[in-house]
């Protein structure tokens, strides 16, 4: 089960959000970790039973690490022994490397965890930060099993730290207003995922119906361009429907996609693409790196090393690893050369065009196939504009231009000018009927289609 089917939207999430608050304060916590059950055993009953196991047996290092973080080569061997295990359950259910785990577990062979790339991070991250003394979870099981499997961010995060995560719980505040701004980010994210991606992501598959070495040029952009804004929605949008979710129950979340296609610089899309997967990386890889290699270009390398890990983390493959290792190198350069001065629409049509290299990368099913792509681009198959680019440029330009424009935050700087004049009364009184005609066009989409379950990459 994910947020986008028509199950969990018109029948767990209301039954959870009246039982959360019918239930007595102080117990709101405990509630909200069975319904997190509840929600995991609904997406399957071996995936309850693996993330249960999976809680319990970090809970379960992350205490025995804090018992001897007093000597700290002692504490270092269940802390390696966590990371160890955690790192084996995610590539063993993410690559075919460790199919022999895959069957020692005797898991069914369609099963995959839903969001391990994510919960993987947050375990790892939390047994690091109980090594260094920086959290304890002691014992407070029910928040840390709440930690691992809150299912408003199971599949896309927020990737919190622990200690994060337990002040967002301190600092909750259950309203009537609380729930309808979480409704109207969990529409806004449905409809990213369901109106844009899923569309997106046909012409997507239209444009790459054909070998690398026959499609045109123009076929070619257009597939990966539907490809960029497709992975952007269905991130951001998956990542906006669980921070919607916490909000229904008071929780607030930061936000993950901060605007980034469009930047003016690599470096802005850099900031705002999955801004706390961007963080974690830099807290627990290059961060610790940099302390003990001081000299600047060992430190340039390791930036590109972080940079490939994290979209090598996105695919697990050697593609991801390019595509990273491309995008830290596009970011030191940008750093060393450009001038400030001449960074606004031609430093935006530069950033995406290095976004769109990247994205063939990332979306290739091999490096020499993701070059034969390059070189379509290009001409290098001889044809340019051919009848199957204009009939997927007819039936697709409206989407596309549609799409550029919710991509930015033009919308959101028109609501924040509009505080003091006509605009925002006006804005107040449709926004209620574009969400309720947003959700209905989801839900015929969502009923037509069977399903929204798709998505570019397991995460």
């Amino acid at each position: 089960m994910v947020y986008s089917s028509l199950l969990f939207i018109y029948g767990f999430l209301p039954a959870s959000l009246l039982i959360y608050h019918l239930t007595p304060v102080k117990f709101r916590e405990a509630v909200l970790l069975m319904l997190s059950m509840v929600f995991c055993g609904m997406t399957s009953l071996y995936f309850f039973i693996f993330i249960s196991v999976y809680s319990l047996i970090n809970y379960s290092f992350a205490n025995i690490i804090e018992k001897l973080h007093k000597n700290e080569k002692l504490a270092a061997v269940p802390l390696a022994a966590g990371i160890i295990i955690d790192l084996t359950a995610a590539f063993a259910f993410r690559t075919e490397y460790f199919s022999w785990l895959h069957r020692i577990l005797k898991a069914p062979e369609s099963f995959y965890p839903v969001g391990i790339a994510f919960f993987t991070l947050s375990a790892v991250g939390t047994l690091i930060d109980v090594y260094k003394g920086k959290i304890r979870p002691g014992k407070h099981i029910i928040r840390f099993l709440l930690y691992i499997m809150f299912f408003p961010r199971l599949i896309m995060g927020p990737l919190l730290r622990y200690g994060v995560f337990t002040k967002i719980l301190d600092n909750r505040r259950e309203s009537f207003t609380a729930t309808g701004v979480g409704m109207t980010v969990f529409i806004k994210g449905l409809a990213k995922k369901v109106i844009a991606a899923d569309n997106l992501y046909m012409l997507f598959a239209a444009a790459h119906a054909d070998n690398e070495g026959s499609i045109s040029a123009a076929t070619a952009w257009l597939g990966i361009t539907a490809y960029v804004f497709c992975l952007y929605f269905t991130l951001s949008g998956f990542a906006d429907m669980g921070t919607g979710i916490a909000y229904c129950f008071g929780l607030k979340f930061p936000q993950s996609f901060n605007y980034p296609l469009l930047s003016t610089r690599i470096r802005y899309f850099a900031s705002r693409w999955h801004s706390q997967f961007v963080q974690w990386i830099r807290r627990y890889v290059t961060k610790p790196l940099y302390s003990i290699c001081p000299r600047k270009w060992m430190r340039e390398i390791i930036f590109v090393f972080g940079w490939a890990l994290f979209c090598f983390w996105y695919t697990v493959s050697l593609n991801g690893i390019i595509c990273g290792a491309l995008m830290g190198i596009v970011l030191i350069i940008e750093n060393h050369l450009l001038n400030n001065k001449i960074m606004n629409f031609t430093g935006m049509v530069y950033t995406f065009l290095v976004v769109v290299v990247c994205a063939v990368f990332l979306s290739g099913s091999s490096p020499s196939a993701s070059l034969r792509y390059l070189l379509a681009m290009i001409g290098g198959n001889g044809v340019f504009v051919d009848s199957q680019a204009l009939y997927l440029f007819k039936s697709y330009i409206v989407l596309l231009l549609v799409s550029m424009y919710a991509s930015t935050d033009l919308f959101r700087n028109l609501m924040m000018r509009s505080h003091r004049n006509k605009v925002k009364t006006v804005i107040v009184i449709v926004s209620p009927v574009v969400l309720m005609a947003l959700l209905l066009i989801c839900t015929s989409l969502i009923s037509y289609n069977g399903s929204s379950e798709m998505l570019l990459m397991k995460l």
